[in-house]
């Protein structure tokens, strides 16, 4: 009885947690990796966010420090005076109105009819379906710059030429298809047996879309908008070549910095940080949602 007895505390001290002989302290090889994938993780974010530390340590240091040919990493001061000096070179509220306003119809426009064309690839078997997948990743890889001779010609027939509308149906032609097929990869993973069990229950096939698959579908909605407003935000040469100065976006906008006399990088920078707070705005506000539609689908089961 003694001897059964010392076995089992025997056991039960060997391992910390109840497993006999088996240490729970990580593989010293597992530890390697760990800290190895750490730093490639820190090499990648400090390469990442440098350019954003520079743009934000250009627009607030004095205008002489910021074509000094020794630069300082840090901060050597701290001033306003470029952000009056951006204000004042030329318009800015007018662009960015613009911007604005074409990037929000952009994303309008293209969830509502992006959105219905991923259902319809997605849940319904029509003649010509993998034609019409197989046209919407063509139409993806041809590069932008390739097409802006024939835009160009034929808002010029259309009489769309220097006009907002024009361009937002311009941007239409590269946000909608990525729109599409990044909406067709959130409702694929949907499974199909919900709408069913909802159609079952009563409801019809809009009802079950708007109370089963919709809210379901929300973050990778929320996911694709924001990519598709930042593609709107930051696009530069069918602005430049579409629009006239009375009717530039907030990109072209800040090409008022380069002049004959030079290039003004500190006032340069300053205006592109006002130009990516609503970016960093949009971001915030949608934050939780960003990350659940990234991850939509990852787990399936």
């Amino acid at each position: 009885m003694s001897s059964t007895t010392g076995v089992t505390r025997t056991a039960g001290t060997t391992g910390g947690t109840g497993t006999p002989g088996r240490s729970t302290a990580p593989a010293p090889g597992r530890r390697t990796s760990r800290l190895g994938w750490n730093l490639l993780g820190l090499v990648v974010f400090v390469t990442v966010g440098f350019p954003l530390y520079w743009m934000l340590n250009t627009a607030f240091k004095p205008a002489k420090d910021a074509i000094d040919p020794d630069p300082s990493l840090l901060p050597t001061g701290v001033t306003f005076a470029n952000f009056r000096r951006a204000l004042d070179i030329a318009d800015f509220w007018g662009p960015v109105g613009r911007s604005l306003a074409v990037s929000v119809a952009v994303v309008v426009i293209g969830m509502a009819v992006g959105l219905l064309a991923a259902l319809a690839i997605s849940r319904f078997a029509f003649r010509g379906r993998k034609l019409v997948i197989v046209g919407i990743l063509a139409v993806q890889m041809v590069p932008l710059v390739a097409m802006i001779i024939p835009v160009f010609l034929l808002l010029n027939d259309l009489g769309q030429y220097d006009k907002l509308t024009g361009i937002i149906v311009t941007y239409l032609t590269f946000i909608l298809p990525f729109t599409v097929w990044t909406l067709r990869g959130f409702i694929v993973n949907i499974p199909r047996e919900l709408e069913e069990a909802a159609m079952v229950d009563g409801c019809s096939r809009t009802g079950a879309f708007l109370r089963v698959v919709f809210p379901l579908l929300a973050p990778g909605m929320v996911a694709t908008s924001v990519y598709g407003f930042i593609q709107a935000w930051n696009e530069y040469l069918y602005a430049l070549m579409l629009l006239s100065q009375d009717h530039q976006t907030a990109t072209v906008w800040l090409g008022n910095f380069t002049t004959k006399h030079g290039t003004e990088y500190a006032p340069m920078m300053a205006g592109a940080t006002m130009m990516a707070v609503p970016i960093v705005v949009l971001f915030l506000l949608v934050q939780r949602k960003m990350a659940a539609g990234l991850t939509a689908g990852a787990v399936k089961g």
